[in-house]
């Protein structure tokens, strides 16, 4: 049973940390969006994520022969990201103006790199059971993370703090993010 929490506690951080960019981006394109259009963008974003979630448990089966030892050096990824970031702090921001039902699911695939590259491994490192899991904890996230940008969508002092400060957290939740996948993956153990 202790497992299963630990399972929970990792996806959370897993997907809370690789859906910040994406979340603050969510955010903002609704803020643009009229209020009667939120339902259709939204399930946009879901579907976006889904397709994310299918494309990271579908690679993942297709590693199933190598080594899950192997599969944490893909901390390297995020890792790289985390480089990029630190790298690209002080390059301009490009504001968004286009919002609708395709943009929205284009712009979640396209920030979809960094979730990739951490949910692949994650998903592959341990059981099926571990990975039903995962993907019940991201939904939930999902739900949540809906919820909150369409919450904070009227709320421009909030996207504004994300814009902000987001590229100076990002580096550092991958960085930590690379360090869990060689935990789960049990690397060097």
């Amino acid at each position: 049973m202790h497992s299963l929490y630990a399972v929970i506690v990792v996806a959370t951080l897993a997907f809370v940390g690789t859906m910040l960019d994406n979340f603050f981006a969510f955010a903002a394109q609704l803020a643009l969006t009229r209020r009667d259009r939120f339902k259709r963008v939204s399930a946009a974003q879901a579907l976006g994520v889904a397709t994310l979630v299918v494309l990271a448990a579908g690679v993942g089966t297709l590693l199933e022969q190598v080594p899950t030892r192997w599969i944490g050096l893909l901390c390297i990824a995020p890792w790289a990201l985390a480089i990029h970031g630190w790298r690209s702090r002080a390059a301009p921001v490009h504001e968004q103006y286009r919002r609708g039902a395709l943009t929205t699911l284009t712009l979640c695939l396209a920030l979809g790199g960094d979730n990739l590259a951490v949910w692949i491994p994650l998903l592959r490192a341990n059981g099926s059971l571990h990975e039903v899991l995962t993907i019940a904890v991201f939904a939930l996230w999902e739900a949540v993370f809906i919820f909150a940008a369409q919450s904070i969508a009227s709320h421009p002092r909030v996207i504004s703090w994300g814009t902000r400060y987001g590229r100076t957290l990002i580096p550092w939740i991958y960085l930590g993010l690379g360090v869990l996948i060689l935990i789960e993956c049990g690397t060097f153990s």
